[in-house]
């Protein structure tokens, strides 16, 4: 097994940064390829991805990661307890597809566009039985357009369950799912926190579907 291949040097001091030198070593070849995909010159730190994985539901099990990177957010997950076989991440950088698939092994990769992780996610089983109970992203949102995030938005909740909700940090001051997309969508967003210590600080907030149309679903599916 290689080094970074090695789940168990996640928790020790010299495994873990062997891991993140060479995750931000990986991080800044494909920014350099193409800083406008990637949503940041250097991979998010420890304080940014705890604050996103505090934010998964009670009991989560269900969730698919979107811009998955260098798998700075995977491991997060994966240490809140989401088992590698109910993760699902999606990168569209195949160079990075390749390293998340080196690096977390039983984890499913696949190397698309976030656009349509709802028939990922069906395709890989995760809907059977079920719906997402999370969508966790590691997108940068604001450099795209608003047609994009809607797009995004639409799959990520034509997967999610009606109590399931999408993770999204962002460098702005602002949310980056404008109120207009929010409105078109249905969506409802909670401002989660902020991780100061990042580099550079950034905010998480969490979209959920609003309260009138998950009633309505639940009438739907009991008609």
């Amino acid at each position: 097994m290689s080094p970074r291949s090695d789940p168990s040097l996640n928790e020790h001091h010299g495994g873990e940064a062997a891991i993140d030198l060479h995750s931000i070593r990986t991080f800044l070849r494909q920014w350099v390829r193409d800083p406008v995909k990637t949503a940041s010159v250097t991979p998010s730190g420890r304080q940014l991805t705890r604050l996103m994985a505090a934010q998964l539901p009670r009991g989560c099990s269900r969730v698919v990661e979107v811009g998955g990177g260098t798998g700075v957010f995977t491991r997060a997950l994966l240490d809140a307890g989401v088992a590698r076989s109910q993760l699902l991440v999606v990168e569209i950088n195949p160079h990075l597809a390749d390293f998340l698939r080196d690096r977390f092994p039983g984890v499913a990769v696949a190397c698309a566009d976030a656009r349509h992780l709802d028939v990922l996610a069906e395709e890989r089983g995760l809907l059977t039985g079920g719906k997402l109970d999370a969508v966790v992203s590691g997108l940068g949102m604001l450099s795209m357009s608003s047609r994009m995030r809607c797009e995004i938005l639409r799959a990520a909740f034509a997967a999610l369950g009606d109590h399931g909700c999408f993770i999204q940090f962002t460098y702005g001051p602002f949310s980056p799912v404008r109120r207009r997309e929010r409105e078109e969508l249905g969506l409802r967003m909670r401002r989660a926190g902020f991780a100061p210590r990042n580099l550079p600080p950034a905010t998480v907030y969490v979209y959920q579907r609003l309260r009138s149309q998950q009633i309505a679903s639940v009438r739907q599916m009991r008609g």
